[in-house]
């Protein structure tokens, strides 16, 4: 048996644990192993962060709630894969590389592609493992050993597969299609990547005269009059009456010498605006749509800086300096209405925050109405499910309005598109890799499409990529597919959505069966942690000063799938004392373990409080694992916490102190078995939530089994339920606690011993007083307990204490005012009172006795009998006291 340390100190035990576990591959699974040992796979897909990451609180939470599931599936026994690895994150990291090497004096152009390339993987090289080295500190047991990158080989040649098979099923095609530019970082980005702000502005309302009708004008309200110049149409409801004579004329565009059509078009609400509806077909999603309808033309306005492209007075301004000079002009021409104020939501780009353009430019696309049809069907037929489920709502409404994915990016760092294109002729070609030859004209001289993927592209294939897909592996028949994904509400259509059109379209089956979503750590005022405010806590921080169980343990404390959750440093006080007390219980343990041969105990042997708590241990094994089976990490914890702390510590281990002291006790042994055993049960439960503290008692507690980790998780035993026993102790608890009460009202010091009365005419009440008197005398601080039938021998002025069938009195004349206790049991009167009108309203009530369950009902009949009874011991000492 080896020592625990005096004092818990994370720093001393966690690195050492964790390269432990690495260097006994404990985290590694394998498809032979398991085959070959009948176990069943569990799968999960790390969500892979970016390799322009820092560990943050959002990482620490998701990674937690990944490894408390994939411990204990991997303690059940289960050949459990947790699948792990890092996103090449496009733009993100393209945008860091950039501004390296500004700070180095160099700039991106002058490198050229292949020197920028070469940067991007040195960073790659030099931050790339950063996240994952802190990972490791969360005490993450992924399988480190399959670790993958979305740009390595097999990624790569995933991507290459499903490109060029969507290509040829004609669901990849390049368009010109109107798409979101962002103008800083000069590319594409998706709908998802748009993030809409409200913001002030202004609806600058105009005159567009009519041609040929002096004097007679169109007035149109708009938010960005600087898109005028691209302006094919102006559109109003075709059954709006204002308008019906219009329709079909010609207006005069301001500022340019070009007129158009007033079409007619179901698109314009007649109660909106003015009921005129500028149309700009280049530069709007819906105006695009409506160009498409009328044959306009799509006039792009801009350049990709978003300077203005249109010959003239404008030629070169940013929008916004050409929409300041534009609204001068328009003032002077006399055709500026008015400007009216208005809030109105504006997209910009979630990297850098810029103002999104809405723009026409030849991109490739991938064809989502087909796609999205077998992921609608999968949720519906209940092939995926979301953990809430009230998220399937959200997944739903994103695949029915979903639109065609522009998937090309204007970037560097990425893969890159394979598409070839012949410099003779102009033929394309898309293919895996470049053609030798043109298949049309026969020329060598081909180049490659410059654009690269939108970064989803290939980390949508991640749960069958890093398996070996395309190839026909092991690994991919055996873990494939997956089955949970823990991921942010954040992220459903970024991410989700696309694994799951993909895994169908290329695997036939879907990627995971389970979505479990949690929500963001915020901080203690209910903010979002962000860079601006200054309110983020860095979570290797609190590892450092706490340890990571602490960490763990505070992510998870009151945790529920899909809700948001503050971050405190009270709790992560809270949950590192919570540490301390297991490991002072378990040094307490292990230090009277010697007390008593080492071996199993037979049930005969143990005593009412042995039983009691075994049987507490084993309902608690059961409603863990349902928890657990139900996503509810939040309340398993919340029950292993509160039995470890209340009933194991608080409780058993007190009533277990005399016999461990008393030299002369025959049931030593089962009590130290029982201390062990319930420990160890209680230690694997908590195991998946604060692995380190763990493994570190449980090592040191056994040498039967190298590590907790690969233990069994603890299983309900019939022969472990001992209902009489925890009738009898939990009948002995509330004594105890009635006595303390009594005492701390009285403010008696614990110190101070009194003899106890426990007056009961029921025999199995007397018994039970009597099979527990000796652990009863100590909890209840008792110099002797004596248990009778009436009041013969106790004083009048004796403090009491009522329980459900008896009364408890103590002789405490000399320390009790006695207005005092009568005030009390005045109180106690008042509470039972209260408590009685409610169920005897309730049992009144016929709806209640028509409507509830039997046992709900028969449940508040027994608390009508108890406080009965309660009520008159009660008026029965207020008598005595009054005489």
């Amino acid at each position: 048996m080896k020592e625990l340390e005096k004092t818990y100190n994370p720093a001393d035990i966690e690195d050492r644990l964790y390269q432990k576990w690495l260097d006994n591959k404990y985290f590694h699974a394998d498809a032979e192993r398991g085959r070959r040992e009948g176990k069943k796979p569990f799968t999960i897909v790390m969500p892979p962060p970016n390799i322009t990451g820092q560990l943050h609180m959002g990482h620490a939470l998701d990674n937690t709630m990944q490894d408390i599931l994939i411990r204990y599936k991997r303690m059940q026994g289960y050949e459990a894969l947790w699948q792990p690895g890092t996103d090449h994150a496009a733009i993100a990291t393209e945008v860091k590389v950039i501004d390296k090497l500004k700070k180095e004096g160099i700039n991106k152009n002058d490198l050229g592609r292949e020197g920028f390339l070469k940067e991007a993987w040195k960073w790659k090289d030099e931050y790339g493992t950063r996240i994952i080295k802190q990972l490791h500190k969360l005490g993450s047991s992924a399988d480190w050993d399959r670790e993958r990158f979305t740009m390595d080989a097999g990624c790569s040649e995933a991507v290459l597969e499903v490109f060029t098979r969507l290509y040829e099923k004609g669901y990849i095609y390049k368009g010109s299609r109107i798409i979101n530019w962002c103008p800083v970082c000069k590319t594409s980005i998706s709908d998802a990547e748009v993030e809409h702000k409200e913001q002030d502005g202004f609806f600058w309302h105009i005159n567009y005269p009519i041609v040929g009708e002096e004097g007679r004008f169109v007035e149109i309200a708009t938010t960005r009059p600087e898109t005028l110049l691209g302006d094919t149409a102006v559109a109003v409801n075709p059954e709006d009456e204002r308008y019906k004579d219009i329709i079909g004329k010609m207006l005069k565009l301001p500022l340019t010498d070009r007129e158009i059509p007033v079409i007619a078009d179901e698109y314009v609400d007649k109660e909106f605006g003015t009921g005129c509806v500028k149309i700009t077909p280049a530069h709007d999603p819906n105006d695009f749509e409506v160009g498409k309808r009328h044959n306009l033309e799509d006039i792009c306005i801009m350049n990709d800086d978003a300077t203005i492209n249109v010959p003239g007075k404008y030629f070169g301004m940013d929008r916004y300096e050409a929409r300041k000079a534009m609204v001068e002009d328009l003032k002077e021409m006399g055709l500026l209405v008015k400007i009216v104020p208005h809030s109105h939501n504006v997209g910009t780009h979630d990297r850098c925050g810029t103002t999104v353009e809405p723009m026409v430019k030849p991109q490739w696309f991938v064809k989502m109405d087909e796609m999205a049809k077998p992921a609608i069907e999968a949720l519906k037929s209940g092939k995926l499910r979301f953990v809430p489920e009230s998220f399937g709502k959200t997944y739903l409404h994103w695949l029915e309005g979903i639109r065609d994915w522009c998937i090309s990016r204007q970037l560097w760092w990425g893969h890159r598109i394979p598409a070839y294109y012949c410099e003779e002729c102009g033929e394309m070609t898309v293919a895996k890799m470049m053609p030798e030859k043109c298949p049309k004209c026969g020329c060598t001289h081909l180049k490659q499409d410059e654009d690269t993927l939108d970064t989803w592209f290939s980390s949508a294939l991640w749960p069958f990529s890093t398996l070996g897909w395309p190839k026909d592996t092991d690994e991919m028949k055996y873990f494939y597919p997956t089955d949970v994904l823990v991921t942010g509400y954040d992220i459903i259509f970024f991410w989700v959505i696309r694994m799951v059109f993909s895994g169908l379209e290329q695997t036939g089956e879907c990627p995971f069966n389970t979505v479990l979503i949690h929500g963001l750590v915020r901080d203690s005022q209910g903010r979002k942690m962000s860079k601006s405010l200054g309110n983020g806590i860095d979570p290797l921080e609190v590892i450092d000063k706490y340890g990571a169980d602490a960490l763990r343990m505070t992510l998870m404390t009151g945790n529920a799938p899909g809700n948001d959750m503050r971050f405190y440093w009270e709790r992560v006080e809270a949950s590192r004392n919570f540490a301390n007390k297991v490991w002072n219980a378990s040094r307490f343990i292990m230090m009277n373990i010697e007390k008593a041969p080492a071996g199993e105990a037979k049930l005969t042997d143990l005593t009412a409080a042995d039983k009691w708590i075994l049987s507490k241990v084993n309902d608690l094994a059961k409603e863990v694992t349902e928890n657990m089976d139900k996503y509810e990490l939040g309340i398993a914890l919340q029950k292993v916490y509160d039995f470890v702390w209340e009933e194991f510590c608080d409780w058993y281990i007190e009533m277990v102190k005399p016999r461990l002291w008393n030299d002369e006790d025959r049931t030593k042994a089962a009590a130290i078995w029982t201390l062990k055993t319930v420990l160890i049960n209680s230690l694997k439960l908590l195991h998946p939530f604060m692995p380190f503290i763990t493994e570190e008692i449980f090592c040191n507690l056994q040498d039967e089994e190298p590590s907790i980790m690969i233990s069994s998780w603890p299983v309900y035993k019939e022969e472990w339920n001992f209902a009489a026993d925890e009738h009898a102790v939990e009948v002995i608890k509330e004594a105890v606690r009635a006595i303390r009460n009594v005492r701390t009202s009285m403010n008696v010091p614990p110190s101070r011993k009194a003899k106890v009365f426990v007056v009961t005419e029921d025999a199995d009440l007397t018994d039970i007083f009597e099979n527990s008197r000796v652990f009863f005398s100590t909890l209840a601080s008792a110099s002797e307990v004596v248990i009778q039938k009436d009041k013969t021998g106790i004083g009048e002025d004796a403090v009491s204490a009522v329980i459900p069938k008896a009364a408890i009195y103590m002789p405490f004349a000399e320390l009790v005012d006695i207005e005092k206790e009568t005030e009390r049991l005045k109180k106690e009167e008042e509470r039972l009172t209260k408590e009685l009108a409610r169920v005897n309203g309730m049992l009144a009530n016929e709806k209640f006795v028509s409507k509830a369950p039997q046992a709900k009902i028969d449940e508040e009949k027994a608390k009508l009998q108890k406080y009965t009874e309660m009520m008159e011991q009660v008026k029965t000492r207020l008598a005595q006291l009054g005489k």
